[in-house]
């Protein structure tokens, strides 16, 4: 197999199908960083990407960031005082 295949992968791994679509590798490579809480801006600067680009590919596959920041922003609340109670399921 040519192209980058040999830069990328194990040896063992360079005949299989997993080299066969590159560009699967990189979807596959941004959705998990994203899903990571990688910030958008530095998974972009990663792959040479603006940051508009990855959020509106790849707005679909993040998971449970809303929950997440849901859960910072009522912590945030609680910690100052404010009677905002749980955000849980709603958008601000």
């Amino acid at each position: 197999m040519g192209g980058s295949a040999p830069y990328a992968l194990p040896p063992a791994r360079v005949d299989s199908p997993l080299a066969g679509r590159p560009y699967d590798l990189r979807h596959a490579c941004i959705t998990r960083w994203l899903n990571a809480g990688v910030p958008i801006a530095e998974v972009a600067r990663r792959v040479g990407n603006s940051p508009e680009v990855i959020h509106r590919r790849y707005h679909g596959c993040i998971d449970g960031h809303e929950e997440a920041a849901n859960a910072q922003i009522t912590k945030v609340l609680e910690e100052e005082g404010d009677s905002a109670g749980n955000l849980s399921g709603r958008s601000l």
